[in-house]
């Protein structure tokens, strides 16, 4: 895999990233270290997790996915050097009061953030360092629509960006980025950052796969126009696009066992777990096997070979998945495929938006 620039910043990193938040509830810090040391041999220079990490979040977990990251640094001299690291800042509570005390995202906030996420990493710095979800009230995590009534920001995007910039001038953050943005928040944080001379953001982390291409609706023109990079997570439809669930569905005495939409009520409740997600993915399995792919290797060929695409984040729970996804690299996605898959999405848009 030839690594691919974020951005303006000169991070170089793999078309693939390993995301960690499976670290931590469904995977053991021994398995986690094992597909870590795995995923640097096999190539990949890119890892991405956050300090409300592991998922589901809960107080329990909180942290426990870069304390794991950060204990298999201490285990594997030099590990550090070789990778780009990124982690985020979580945005208000959203109901998790174990994250922060108030309500918002102050800069005081995002300052605190970091060094935690500094010292759980054992790291010195953070060379990508995101906003997890928007302080402002955004349509986001299933929310369809912007109602302004819910509007309960009390830090301007301006302030955010001198907090951050503070990090960056301290050594602490090499570049920002941003996660689950619009249109109008990508463009107000590089209008202000040019406006006046802050970190401009190198990427937004978004989710984007078969089932959610609403990338497309406008956000792949802006980013491509401001030179600002996707980080696409979720590219397996948090398993729906594995076609693990196709014959037993997500519930009941034949799912998964173990598997997050199976075991965690709190995911089903989310976009992934509505039936139109898993209507629209058996379509989307069924073309793939059709043409002679698994729908794993259909799912990730769809984002590794898209030119919205700079990164494309893989969440596994074992080596062996982390092997399946990365064998995946190269595979091709003829016209024809192409076309049917623009097919299905016209007749069933984007069910896990």
């Amino acid at each position: 895999m030839n690594k691919v620039p974020l951005g303006q910043s000169d991070l170089l990193v793999t078309p693939i990233c390993l995301g960690t938040m499976t670290f931590g509830e469904q995977v053991n810090e021994a398995d986690s270290h094992a597909i870590l040391s795995r995923s640097l041999e096999r190539g990949v220079n890119f890892i991405d997790t956050a300090e409300m990490y592991s998922v589901p979040a809960k107080a329990e977990t909180f942290g426990a996915t870069e304390t794991i990251i950060g204990n298999w640094f201490a285990k594997n001299p030099g590990a550090r050097q070789k990778l780009v690291v990124a982690t985020k800042v979580a945005g208000p509570s959203r109901g998790m009061p174990w994250v922060r005390e108030n309500k918002g995202m102050s800069a005081k906030d995002i300052v605190a953030s970091c060094e935690g996420s500094l010292r759980r990493l054992q790291t010195d710095v953070i060379d990508l360092y995101q906003i997890h979800w928007p302080e402002r009230h955004v349509p986001a995590f299933g929310n369809l629509y912007y109602d302004p009534s819910k509007e309960t920001s009390t830090t301007p995007i301006h302030e955010q960006l001198e907090a951050l910039a503070g990090l960056v001038k301290a050594g602490k953050v090499r570049y920002i980025g941003l996660s689950n943005e619009t249109p109008y928040g990508v463009h107000e944080f590089v209008r202000l950052a040019e406006q006046h001379g802050l970190p401009r953001v190198a990427t937004v982390q978004n989710p984007y796969c078969l089932i959610n291409r609403t990338w497309e609706n406008g956000l792949d023109e802006t980013c491509h126009r401001l030179d600002v990079s996707l980080l696409a997570y979720s590219p397996l439809g948090f398993g729906l696009l594995t076609g693990k669930y196709d014959e037993s569905g997500i519930t009941g005495p034949s799912a998964p066992q173990g598997a997050r939409i199976s075991t965690y009520e709190s995911v089903r409740k989310q976009r992934w777990g509505r039936p139109e997600a898993l209507t629209a993915s058996r379509r989307y399995n069924a073309l793939a096997r059709a043409n002679g792919m698994t729908p794993t290797q259909m799912a990730l060929a769809f984002c590794y070979t898209k030119w919205q695409v700079a990164s494309t984040i893989i969440g596994v729970t074992s080596v062996a998945q982390l092997d399946e996804d990365l064998a995946a690299w190269g595979t091709t996605l003829s016209p024809e495929v192409l076309q049917a898959i623009d097919a299905i999405r016209w007749e069933l848009r984007d069910p896990a938006l």
